[in-house]
């Protein structure tokens, strides 16, 4: 049964890694609708994902929201640790195929560089900034819609409409990872300067995770005292 978990883990991560940076592989931002399109394939892909694979896993495709979901003990150390494995591994697989995908796209690769995180024109200490502040953001909301069993039905739609637009701000400064496995698919197989500033969005994500985890039951624990 943990196995099921893990390889939909891996699967649901390595969808999101494929359709979110392959929309902006092959789209850009050369159809008129500016960063819309890929932020679009990346909120489209988790709801998809989210019902397909969330009675089974909890669909995290992502290590920040498996952090914050063990920090605030919904989950165990051992299921954090092989989430975090298996969601590396499906975007690395991810990776590879968009690899395959640019090669024998005519017009070619509209990113430069699989789709991969860089620090843009905001810098290392910007891109830090913005990657904390959004990785919160959205772990925060999966937080609070999972929190409460009454929203099941509708989780998937929030959390993927709040990555839409966590990707909106995102994209034009950093590519927007707020997910660390999503992130080391493509620079693996991008390289050069992707690679080499992988660790921001590899730490940055993870940093917002606790925040958000942190506030989270501040607030949890007020409005438990608010009520009584």
């Amino acid at each position: 049964m943990a196995f099921k978990k893990y390889l939909a883990e891996g699967i649901g991560t390595g969808v999101l890694t494929f359709m979110g940076c392959g929309a902006a592989v092959v789209l850009g931002t050369k159809i008129g609708a500016g960063h819309l399109p890929v932020a679009l394939a990346f909120g489209l892909s988790i709801v998809a994902m989210a019902y397909v694979i969330g009675g089974i896993s909890g669909c995290h495709i992502n290590p920040a929201v498996s952090f914050g979901m063990f920090l605030s003990k919904r989950i165990s150390g051992r299921d954090f640790c092989f989430y975090f494995i298996a969601q590396v591994v499906g975007a690395i697989c991810a990776g590879a195929l968009l690899k395959c995908l640019a090669s024998i796209y005519q017009p070619g690769d509209q990113t430069g560089g699989l789709g991969s995180n860089g620090f843009g024109t905001v810098g290392m200490g910007g891109a830090i900034f913005v990657e904390v502040i959004l990785t919160f953001i959205f772990v925060i909301v999966v937080l609070g819609v999972t929190d409460d069993k009454s929203k099941s039905a509708v989780a998937g739609i929030v959390i993927g409409l709040s990555l839409t637009f966590v990707h909106l701000v995102g994209i034009p400064l950093t590519g927007t990872s707020v997910n660390p496995a999503r992130s080391i698919g493509p620079a693996l197989f991008a390289g050069g300067e992707a690679l080499s500033q992988l660790w921001v969005f590899i730490v940055a994500p993870l940093i917002g995770a606790v925040a958000a985890a942190l506030v989270y039951k501040a607030v949890k624990l007020n409005k438990t005292a608010a009520e009584k």
